[in-house]
């Protein structure tokens, strides 16, 4: 990732301590989300694979596709789940709506890292989970008013700082 942030800025910093705080400690609190029992998950928007690559290593078990439509950050994450051997896990690289023929039903959960409005992005995302399934996407430190789902506080990475989640679980 470091290499990669140099030349196409992946992410916010290049600072090895706040990308493992930041991105990778932060993404594994979507596992005190997602019910345990999970086997398919998509990240929506996945960008530099995050949550969906830190989730992968800890749950291995998991087959993880992940969304992104700039083609610069999906190369990016082919050349990661290559080089890091994740098997069971495939990069779409275009926009989850003109793959939804593929997509649509297929996933337990969806995981998404939200920089815009969380509600726009539910719908979309409920379409791609089976029935039953679960959307959760990291939110802002200020909760907006959900159209779809419910706002989740977890005990975040650092104590004392709760981190919300914005969850949405399927019929």
């Amino acid at each position: 990732m470091l290499e990669w942030q140099r030349t196409h800025r992946l992410v916010g910093s290049s600072e090895p301590r706040w990308i493992v705080e930041n991105l990778f400690l932060d993404s594994l609190l979507f596992l005190r989300v997602l019910p345990p029992g999970i086997t398919t998950l998509l990240d929506l928007g996945s960008g530099a694979g995050i949550p969906g690559i830190p989730i992968k290593l800890v749950r291995p078990a998991i087959q993880l596709v992940l969304v992104e439509s700039r083609r610069r950050r999906a190369s990016f994450l082919s050349t990661a789940v290559r080089d890091l051997g994740l098997s069971g896990t495939r990069v779409v690289g275009g926009r989850a709506e003109d793959h939804l023929a593929e997509l649509a039903g297929r996933f337990d959960a969806v995981v998404m890292r939200c920089a815009g409005e969380v509600s726009e992005m539910f719908p979309l995302a409920a379409r791609l989970t089976r029935a039953g399934g679960v959307v959760v996407a990291s939110g802002p430190p200020t909760p907006q008013d959900l159209r779809m789902g419910e706002w989740v506080s977890v005990e975040g990475a650092e104590a004392g700082r709760p981190r919300r989640f914005a969850v949405y679980r399927g019929a």
